[in-house]
């Protein structure tokens, strides 16, 4: 699949920065055009893989280069008056060579959860190529201005994209780990899984061709029932033929049986396991699944088992399925793309949290003004105002 990837604000800079990355060291070419949008000058300038001429700085008549100081309604409103300034790099993105956009936003900050949905809106009106989201919803002990802004952007994001993949940084922090530790192994995380996904089907010279080829059509009908996305993935290794140290078996031993079972138990591990936003299975309307590894251990009997059990399993009868052979590889993955996902615990807590923040919030401003009030006395026998 051929995207125009364009990350908004600090998180969805450095996501698209890693995909760069991932994307040259791998060879997939599923990144045709990557652009950074910030109004904050620092952020943009210590991304490695973006080129420069696609980092655009927005905001500067109003924040002078600093930030929105994770104010969202101040992200959106810079985002519609300078959404020429970002037309003005897409207008250099070949459009006639991408299957999508992905628009890509951390959801607690200022500048991303405001400005993403807006650009998502512009990019619809504009072009015809369908219009996806990767939002990222903040951690729970980020605090409450982070949360309501997550849960803000989240309900106009979802709807002005064409379907919204999510990550949940709150599934996957891990005790002990430094703030940026933790955030460069979860945008690793995010890379590989959604990588994969978009990945596959991408045939490279020399490489061996799917038995059942997932292309980007796949993707885009599994995506078009619109609303909200997760994706799992699970990996084993394998004894491949060829040398080194996993060299012992040749492509003769490998047994059929064993080779399905692993497929269809890595299928089950990738949908009910450590999903990027974590959901109930059932209430998802379509699905896909991708099989990678060596192509001796991609078995189509396990794959179309793999498929069989996930449309059970959701209750769908949109499940489509394939494999993508990847040489030079000892490990065998699964990916599960579930769209359309609507019983998420995790939304509506965040919700929840959210309007009792926005209480709260209410509450202190009132107090606030109160305060101040009664501090700074209103009394005009025994003190005058300058003017």
């Amino acid at each position: 699949m051929k995207l125009a990837m364009i990350g908004f604000g600090q998180a969805g800079s450095k996501i698209v920065d890693k995909f760069v990355e991932y994307d040259r060291e791998t060879g997939s070419g599923v990144v045709r055009s990557a652009i950074a949008v910030n109004t904050a000058k620092a952020d943009l300038a210590g991304l490695e893989h973006v080129p420069e001429r696609n980092r655009i700085l927005i905001g500067q008549a109003r924040v002078k280069g600093h930030g929105v100081g994770a104010d969202n309604e101040l992200g959106a409103e810079i985002a519609e008056a300078d959404i020429d300034e970002i037309q003005g790099a897409l207008d250099d993105v070949a459009v006639h060579e991408i299957d999508a956009f992905l628009v890509v936003a951390g959801m607690g900050g200022g500048t991303g959860s405001g400005g993403a949905p807006v650009l998502a809106r512009h990019l619809k009106r504009i072009y015809t190529e369908p219009v996806y989201g990767l939002g990222i919803l903040p951690a729970e002990d980020e605090g409450g201005i982070y949360t309501l802004n997550a849960a803000r952007s989240f309900k106009t994001f979802v709807d002005e994209v064409d379907n919204l993949l999510v990550f949940d940084n709150d599934a996957w922090r891990e005790t002990g780990e430094s703030v940026r530790g933790g955030y460069d192994r979860i945008n690793e995380e995010i890379v590989r899984r959604f990588g994969i996904l978009f990945s596959a089907g991408e045939v490279r010279e020399g490489q061996a061709v799917a038995e059942s080829v997932v292309d980007s059509s796949e993707i885009i009908n599994t995506l078009s029932s619109g609303g909200i996305s997760t994706v799992g993935y699970a990996t084993e290794q394998v004894e491949t033929a060829g040398g080194g140290l996993l060299g012992r078996f040749s492509e003769d031993d490998l047994d059929a049986t064993e080779t399905t079972n692993r497929i269809t138990s890595l299928v089950r591990k990738a949908a009910l396991g450590r999903l990027t936003l974590p959901c109930e299975v059932r209430s998802t309307d379509r699905s896909l699944v991708v099989v990678s590894g060596p192509q001796d251990h991609l078995n189509r009997k396990g794959i179309e088992r793999g498929r069989q059990w996930l449309e059970n399993e959701t209750a769908s009868m949109e499940v489509r399925g394939g494999d993508y052979p990847v040489a030079d590889t000892d490990r065998v993955g699964a990916v599960t793309l579930l769209s359309g996902v609507t019983d998420v615990p995790r939304v509506e807590a965040l919700q929840d949290v959210a309007v009792e923040t926005q209480d709260n919030i209410d509450d202190i401003d009132a107090e606030r003004d109160e305060n101040l009030e009664s501090l700074v006395r209103d009394d005009s026998d025994e003190l005058e105002a300058l003017f």
